[in-house]
């Protein structure tokens, strides 16, 4: 499935910000992006296997939290990282 990479994760892809990973659920589908680029994971995900505070993932434009939420072979996931910061 087509998975959109936001662009400050973007050099674990080679710079590709759109890529196709497998699994039907997000837990696998996140373990399949970290098979095909080592370390992008642990940027998404921390050590409970929660998704990151500062990262936002959609399926089909839903925002999805559940690792364990399914997922179809034709689903578009969107990953997105909020900014933070300021003066």
């Amino acid at each position: 499935m087509k998975v959109r990479i936001p662009s400050p994760l973007a050099s674990y892809t080679r710079n590709a910000r759109e890529v196709e990973a497998d699994g039907a659920t997000l837990f696998e589908l996140l373990a399949d992006l970290e098979r095909l680029y080592p370390g992008i994971r642990f940027r998404m995900i921390d050590e409970q296997d929660a998704v990151r505070p500062h990262m936002r993932i959609f399926v089909n434009g839903e925002q999805v939290w559940d690792l364990h939420a399914a997922l179809g072979k034709d689903d578009d996931v969107f990953i997105v990282q909020a900014l933070s910061g300021g003066a």
